[in-house]
This record gives C-alpha cells, sequence and structure tokens, in this order.
C-alpha cells in the first residue's frame, strides 16, 4: 500500500487523517464506523489494491456507498468507500444500463428517462443501486417485474483472491446466483449491467388517512381484502407513520398518526382500481395521479437527510390481519417508547417466480417492515416483541430490510439457501475476509 498523495493510488485514510470522518459520513448516523484503514475507491482497481491489502494482512474487509443499509458499528479492518464510482451509461437499444458501485438510484432515473425506460429502483432516490440489488431489490413495480435482481445482465467484482471478475449467469452460473441475494459475502462488486424496463409514466401516490379518527387495524383488513382484488400490475404497501410535532414537517402531518396506502401501476383503469380505498374514511391526503416515472420518487417520500434509524422485516406466508393489528395498537403513537413506523409490502406477482438468484422468500405474501429511532437497546425493546406477534405466519427476514441488526442473520435465508451459500463462500472466500455484513460464513 503506497502513499494517499500519490494521484495513481488510491486514497487511503486511517483515524486521525484530515478526511477520515467525512469519508466515513453516511445515510445512517445511528452508530459509529472506524475501520483502521479506509480505501476511498474511484476505479475497480482502486478496490483490487484495497482487497489485497486486506488479504495480506489478514483483516476484515467490508464496503460502503450511501450507507443505507449497514449492519451495525464497525471498528477496525478494511473498508472500502465507493462515492466516487458513480458512472452511468445507458444502452437504450439493448435497454441495459452499467452502473458503477458507488451510483444512486436517482441518478439512473434521470439517466434513462429521457428515453422512456426506467429502473427496478426502490422508493429512495438517494440509496445505492448495487447494494439494493444484491440484496434483491423490493421496488416501486415489483409485483409487475420482479426483484431487481431477476434483471442483471453482468456483474463486475474483486473477489477475495484480488482479481477483478466479469460474471454472467453463463460464464459463472454458481457465483452469479450467490451474488444476487448474497449481499457483499463474496467481494466488493465495482459495476452491474441491468436490464431496463419501457416504463415512462405510472398512475400513483398514496392516500393518507388520520390514524386517530379511522381506525388502522380496520383500514389494515380493508387493505388486505383489497389486495385479494387487484392485477399483478399493480404494486403497493400500507404504511403507518406518527410524526412528531415539529417545525420541519408540514403543518398537515405535524403530530399526526399518518396511516396511508401507496401504489405504483402501469396499467389502465388506475381510478377505478383505488376507488374502494377512497370509500374507507376522511382523506388527509390524496396524491394519486398519473405521473412521470421521474416523479415516482413523490409515491413514498422517503427522508433523505441522514438520520439514526433501526429496523428488521418479517416475511409473511399470510398476513394475519387480527395479528398486524394488535401490532400497529403495540407500537403506535399511543403505546409509549420510541417512534416506530411500520410499512407493510403486498408481494405476490413476479415476485413469486423463480430466478436464477439467491433471493429466498419467494413464497411469502407479504412484507412487514418495522423501523424505529433512537439507540439499538431501545429500538430491539420494540421490535422484538411486536414480531413476536406474526411468529405463526412468519417464513424469514429480508435482508434490504435489516437495518442495524448487528450479527443477527437466522431468517435472511432458508436453511437450503444458506447452505449453498456457505459452501460458495467457503469456495471464494476461504478466509472469510468479507464478513462485516451478514456474513454467511460465521
Amino acid at each position: 500500500m503506497k502513499n494517499a498523495d500519490r494521484t495513481a493510488d488510491p486514497l487511503v485514510l486511517r483515524p486521525g487523517d484530515f478526511g477520515y470522518d467525512e469519508e466515513l459520513s453516511g445515510f445512517q448516523t445511528g452508530f459509529a464506523r472506524r475501520p483502521a484503514v479506509v480505501f476511498a475507491a474511484s476505479s475497480a482497481d482502486d478496490v483490487i489494491v484495497a482487497v489485497r491489502y486486506a488479504a495480506a494482512e489478514n483483516l476484515p474487509i467490508g464496503v460502503q456507498a450511501t450507507g443505507h443499509g449497514l449492519p451495525g458499528a464497525l471498528e477496525g479492518g478494511v473498508l472500502v468507500t465507493t462515492k466516487r464510482m458513480d458512472k452511468v451509461t445507458i444502452d437504450p437499444g439493448a435497454r441495459t444500463v452499467r452502473v458503477e458501485a458507488g451510483v444512486r438510484w436517482g441518478q439512473v432515473v434521470a439517466a434513462a428517462e429521457p428515453y422512456g425506460l426506467a429502473p427496478l429502483n426502490g422508493s429512495a432516490p438517494s440509496v445505492g443501486a448495487v447494494s439494493y440489488t444484491l440484496g434483491g431489490g423490493l421496488g416501486i413495480l415489483a409485483r409487475e417485474f420482479g426483484y431487481a435482481a431477476d434483471h442483471v445482465r453482468s456483474l463486475e467484482i474483486v473477489t477475495a483472491d484480488g482479481q477483478l471478475r466479469y460474471v454472467t449467469r453463463e460464464s459463472d452460473p454458481d457465483l452469479y446466483w450467490a451474488l444476487l441475494g448474497g449481499g457483499h459475502n463474496f467481494g466488493v462488486v465495482t459495476a452491474l449491467e441491468i436490464d431496463l424496463v419501457p416504463v415512462k409514466t405510472l398512475y400513483g401516490g398514496s392516500l393518507a388517512f388520520d390514524g386517530r379518527e379511522v381506525d388502522p387495524a380496520a383500514l389494515l383488513r380493508a387493505y388486505e381484502e383489497w389486495t385479494r382484488t387487484v392485477p399483478d400490475t399493480l404494486t403497493s404497501s400500507f404504511a403507518a407513520v406518527p410524526y412528531p410535532d415539529i417545525p420541519a414537517l408540514p403543518p398537515h402531518l405535524r403530530g399526526r398518526y399518518v396511516v396511508s396506502v401507496r401504489v405504483a401501476y402501469t396499467g389502465a383503469g388506475g381510478e377505478e382500481l383505488v376507488a374502494p380505498l377512497r370509500e374507507l374514511g376522511p382523506l388527509l391526503a390524496d396524491s394519486l395521479r398519473a405521473m412521470p416515472y421521474a416523479e415516482s420518487c413523490t409515491i413514498h417520500s422517503d427522508p433523505d437527510f441522514p438520520h439514526a434509524y433501526y429496523g428488521d422485516s418479517a416475511v409473511l406466508s399470510e398476513l394475519d390481519v387480527a395479528a398486524a393489528g394488535e401490532l400497529l395498537a403495540r407500537v403506535g403513537p399511543d403505546a409509549g417508547g420510541p417512534m416506530c413506523v411500520v410499512q407493510i409490502n403486498h408481494l405476490s406477482g413476479a415476485l413469486a417466480q423463480p430466478a436464477p438468484n439467491s433471493v429466498p422468500y419467494r413464497e411469502g405474501r407479504f412484507l412487514v417492515r418495522l423501523l424505529t429511532v433512537g439507540d439499538r437497546d431501545a429500538a430491539r425493546a420494540v421490535l422484538d416483541p411486536a414480531f413476536a406477534l406474526l411468529a405463526d405466519t412468519t417464513i424469514g427476514r429480508a435482508l434490504n430490510f435489516a437495518f442495524g441488526a448487528g450479527d443477527r442473520t437466522e431468517g435472511l435465508y432458508d436453511a437450503e439457501t444458506l447452505k449453498r451459500l456457505a459452501g460458495l463462500k467457503s469456495q471464494y472466500d476461504p478466509a472469510n475476509l468479507f464478513r462485516t455484513h451478514y456474513n454467511v460464513g460465521a
């Protein structure tokens, strides 16, 4: 490893160096990450240098792009930051895009929009495209097109032996399978080539209710019944958010308990499909409309500022509306404890179709996500008993929605998938260098 002031070398930072803290900053502010060495990568060559250094020193190595889905605090070891690797290349004829390791979804949406194309991105434009896809990728149009991981043409990855590999389903079927769903267990992915879909506009937005005027459990029951009637081209979620009473929020949200249904639909007759939802009670807000895909981030309006949060998820075979209603009461604004956001995603549709990757639990019909603020112990005191209410229909957890879950890997994969992942891990990373992010080799 050479000095950081050599322009041909990656920028290398250690604790106490100027720029070290800024380099580590990201979306998650809830816990400290203090690696012994940071490689601020600008290219795949920089990543190769970092991986070879970690291997030579027998140090664990991880990667950070935007810092959204971090598992927890990090002390020591090596961290590769990829935010400088932000090139997006559209091939409109092939309907593909090549994204480097630090690219955010908002960049891809903007680049694809002039061609009438869209990526299978998630709800937040600031999320990194690569980590999202390696964890599966549950997007705005997921029920119509499936997981983002189902639409990857190729991956470029630096594996534990310090080699840059170009991986496709045909060239390396086992590694391809493991990477798409296996997260960051097998190396540092430096670029992806992924499909774009011919979507220029959609019908979407949200219907928001006052959770103190309309019973959230009754709304949830009606929502679950409604999901049984909609086509696979309609993707939706149910959310319950207790907003704090602070000046930073719009006046109509301050101090309110907002229960909403979010919708994204590319077919015809959207107004008719959502009509039953509009009859469920007086509305706080109704943003449903035909919109350019470039405005799809407004459907969820996720926070765009860094903050501290912890969260987890449960993939359900069915939604027990009585148990879920009790969950809403346990974590609602009158229950005490830290603020807790509930989101319930309707799955099935294209998500249930088999694919040559390791994204598990495709048979799941709903995904329940809980997100809390505050410290980790306070968060687990809310999350654990809440998820226990859903135990009878829980079949697993979702990797992309384990926020600050530390070393807790149980349930992220079914037994057969985990066994195969662990076997490939021992083949491609025998020293288990890549063990800082939900390690399947532990």
